[in-house]
């Protein structure tokens, strides 16, 4: 049990966010008139703003709790999520930004269906978005749970249930004004917070980058080992794997593709990925210096580490453990409370991604033929968003012990093979078909979700097996190789009426993707 003072700390803060949040959706569900300013927010975001909405949208729990307690486990290997990070935005800065605000009105499905079959094409879209959501959801969830059970001596179950019904009620009431101010306040905050939280742990090594390092390799368990290659993936293919998962899988990432359509145009869209590169750069190397400061100041405090390394409430709580030591009672409290809203801010992006998926690709395109009100399509997203929410909570109990950095990264793997070679085919190569397109999305999901149940993660850490079938972590190499293969071929070998409208529309595609 914690003490009273981090507790009612962390509660107040924790509190106010909400309060503030729950303001900002009030505010945001008096100026909502359409389904336009529900998805988008009527494209009224500036670049400046959208930046920092996608940084909140990123740097997730999976980051601020996830990456720090690999970099506690196994040392400087979990840099490869910071390297594969800096790649994906530059990829998708230069190849997608401006394409996808040209072509795109409120989902990644609007750009893929501009000249593939419509109706087939949005089916598949939506279920890649909702495959891609449901493990993200989950990942945050994760981080939550852990959190409220440090904090506030609170059942795992209690804490999902808190987070499920708070970002329920931003998305159902605030739609996308509410979620972006949301997702800045929390960027601002959780930037601010790791900014303090390095700054106090640098303080206690002189300021001095090498003294932190030094420090934990003479403590850690694995020694100078720590800053080698090996300590967390030990071959090609788990490091090939993580890589194509960042890059192909943020750039497929449904509830980072829809904010694209917040800005007024791609002018704003380049600046909005400018800004977010920065401002997820900085984090990034950050958390990596506050990884490597936990070791050299947790190890050996017994309150927080036991004899074999094992940290209290799991390697998810390295960070929130290591403010308290260096910042005492208030700035744990404090910690706690930003990383929560973190999780809040993630997680309402997401959900309205995948409600978006549902109604507007789903039941407005395919179901009703667009023969739909605003009202109902926006009162359809609202129900998805509650039926969503209750899925991931529910699902989330299977993966508690599961870091939640590894279960957001195998979200970007579903996205890296479903999502992924469908757009980039779509903006980038003439022969694409909606048969090919259909086909390698389906082989990309049915081969990334089975190697995912058959792989260490769920294969031995949720269902308890001694020995994992694919020995893989990740694998998106495979998968995503798969649907780029068969997507391919069949566009290929197509001769179809279908196809020759695909290939002909391509020209028309690529005048409006680049002056919009």
């Amino acid at each position: 049990m914690m003490p009273e003072g981090m507790n009612s700390t962390a509660i107040v803060v924790f509190i106010s966010f909400v309060a503030f949040s729950l303001f900002i959706t009030w505010f945001a569900a008096r100026k909502m008139h359409s389904v336009g300013e529900f998805y988008t927010a009527g494209s009224r975001i500036t670049g400046f703003q959208n930046g920092f909405a996608l940084a909140g949208d990123f740097m997730s729990a999976a980051s601020f709790l996830g990456i720090t307690g690999l970099v506690f486990i196994s040392g400087s290997d979990a840099m490869l999520f910071n390297v594969a990070v800096a790649v994906s935005w530059a990829f998708i800065l230069f190849a997608f930004a401006d394409r996808m605000r040209n072509l795109g009105q409120y989902t990644f499905a609007d750009v893929v269906a501009y000249r593939l079959h419509p109706e087939r094409i949005r089916v598949l879209a939506a279920v890649g978005t909702l495959t891609v959501a449901i493990p993200y959801l989950i990942a945050q969830m994760v981080g939550a749970g852990a959190l409220f059970e440090t904090l506030f001596d609170i059942p795992y179950i209690g804490a999902v249930l808190i987070v499920g019904a708070l970002m329920t009620i931003y998305v159902v009431f605030g739609g996308m004004i509410a979620t972006t101010w949301i997702q800045v306040t929390k960027a601002v905050l959780l930037v601010a917070g790791a900014t303090a939280l390095l700054i106090f742990v640098l303080a206690r090594f002189g300021f001095s980058i090498d003294n932190v390092f030094d420090r934990a390799a003479a403590v850690h368990a694995k020694g100078a080992d720590i800053f080698r290659p090996g300590g967390l993936y030990k071959d090609p293919i788990s490091i090939l794997s993580l890589g194509l998962a960042f890059i192909c899988g943020t750039a497929g990432l449904p509830h980072i593709l829809m904010r694209f359509f917040t800005v007024p145009d791609a002018v704003e869209a380049r600046k909005s990925i400018g800004y977010a590169v920065g401002i997820i750069g900085y984090f990034m190397v950050a958390i990596i210096i506050i990884g490597f400061g936990a070791i050299g100041l947790l190890t050996g405090e017994s309150e927080y580490v036991d004899n074999v390394g094992r940290i209290s409430g799991g390697a998810n709580m390295v960070s929130i453990h290591l403010s308290r030591l260096v910042g005492g009672e208030i700035f744990f409290g404090l910690m706690a409370a930003v990383a929560f809203a973190t999780i809040l801010a993630v997680v309402a992006g997401i959900l309205l991604s995948a409600s978006a998926a549902v109604a507007h690709d789903f039941y407005t395109r395919v179901v009703r033929k667009g023969e739909i009100s605003e009202q109902e399509e926006v009162t359809v997203s609202r129900w998805a968003s509650v039926v969503i929410a209750a899925i991931a909570i529910g699902l989330s109990v299977l993966f508690k012990d599961v870091n939640v950095g590894v279960l957001a990264t195998i979200a970007l793997a579903v996205a890296a093979s479903v999502n992924f070679p469908v757009i980039f085919l779509a903006l980038f190569w003439k022969g694409l078909t909606t048969k090919g397109a259909i086909w390698g999305g389906v082989t990309g999901l049915i081969v990334v979700v089975v190697l995912i149940i058959l792989s260490p993660t769920v294969w031995v850490g949720v269902f308890g097996n001694a020995e994992a079938v694919f020995p893989y972590t990740y694998p998106t190499l495979f998968s995503v190789a798969a649907a780029f293969i068969v997507t391919m071929g069949v566009s290929v070998t197509d001769y179809s009426e279908r196809a020759r409208i695909d290939r002909d529309g391509f020209a028309a595609q690529l005048v409006k993707s680049e002056i919009g």
